[in-house]
């Protein structure tokens, strides 16, 4: 996890008080996460998450908070923003506000979701998850607000220069191999013909909370979190992104077809793929892949200074490209 600014209870609990959420009680540092620092807190009215954001500036977070306000009042199981109250304005923000002001920096709360994460997910948990994912993805087409990925192809092209000096010889033929043939990809007719809205582009294990099961008997989702990744891009990649993670053997990178399968009937009875994404969904899978190996590498050479910080090994996603490159897996269904 990473904690890069240390918040105290005495400093915390004007900003809960102005969001009239009651006392705060106990505060405590999120296990998990390398980007924003995350706090548990608990008031003598609930259980929330405060955040602060250390790399998004007040300018690109509304899109961010927005969303999810949109995603939660579509019915999509989302943390909702909490804003400020009429009696609670001042040095945190205005009455109504969902962006916050902590020791300087942009911050947010949101209630904290009941449940846990699914480590080790079967098919269920993926359809599940497919399910919901393309929910998310229809309720977000009325969006209004637009922000591209920020962690997109722009910035693959810019960042993998940096990495380079820190992979040997066959790494770098790798990367930059896969990066030309992203550059590539994109800018055929199919990929500028993909359907595109708000993605969420980290929906990974530990993003998603699971708690019981609902009526028809399957793995119920009760929370879908982390969204500060979030950006207009291609659906398509936010299912490759979602599949390199939930849908591998996590040692190895290689494809589960049973959990994939799963995944996919799952969306595609929600939102019908198009022909074009069917025929690019190996090369966004790659895409999905390439994405995370950089940002890892990235990570992992020049990281920040953080009190807490483990970064998470590059290699992992380094095997899932190149599994993704030998074997790529189209749509079946």
């Amino acid at each position: 996890m990473a904690v890069y600014t240390e918040v105290s209870l005495d400093e915390a609990a004007p900003l809960l008080q102005s969001l009239g959420l009651g006392q705060l009680q106990t505060i405590s540092a999120c296990a998990g996460g390398i980007e924003n620092t995350n706090y548990f807190v608990d008031t003598d009215q609930g259980r929330y998450v405060l955040t602060l954001f250390e790399r998004l500036s007040f300018e690109q977070l509304p899109f961010y908070l927005y969303l999810m306000q949109h995603l939660a009042q579509h019915g999509i199981p989302v943390p909702e923003p909490q804003a400020i109250t009429a009696a609670g304005a001042g040095p945190s923000g205005k009455a109504g506000d969902i962006l916050l002001r902590l020791k300087g920096k942009p911050a947010a709360v949101v209630n904290r979701l009941r449940g846990r994460s699914e480590l080790a997910p079967a098919p269920g948990h993926c359809a599940a998850v497919g399910q919901t994912l393309a929910r998310m993805h229809l309720a977000g087409r009325d969006f209004p607000r637009s922000q591209p990925n920020l962690r997109g192809l722009a910035w693959w092209n810019e960042t993998v220069p940096v990495v380079l000096a820190h992979l040997d010889e066959g790494q770098r033929r790798l990367i930059l191999s896969e990066l030309a043939y992203q550059n590539h990809v994109a800018a055929s007719s199919s990929w500028q013909a993909l359907p595109r809205g708000p993605v969420h582009a980290d929906l990974f294990r530990d993003n998603v909370m699971f708690d019981g099961e609902g009526q028809d008997g399957a793995p119920e989702i009760t929370g879908v979190f982390d969204f500060y990744f979030a950006g207009c891009d291609a659906f398509l990649f936010d299912i490759g992104v979602s599949l390199n993670d939930w849908c591998i053997d996590l040692a190895s990178g290689a494809h589960d077809a049973a959990r994939a399968d799963a995944f996919l009937v799952a969306y595609q009875a929600v939102r019908r793929l198009t022909p074009q994404e069917r025929a690019l969904l190996p090369a966004m899978q790659r895409a999905g892949a390439l994405r995370f190996w950089i940002s890892r590498l990235w990570d992992f050479y020049l990281p920040r200074e953080a009190a807490v910080l483990q970064a998470h090994d590059p290699g992992h996603f380094e095997r899932v490209l190149r599994e993704r490159v030998a074997h790529p897996h189209s749509v079946s269904h």
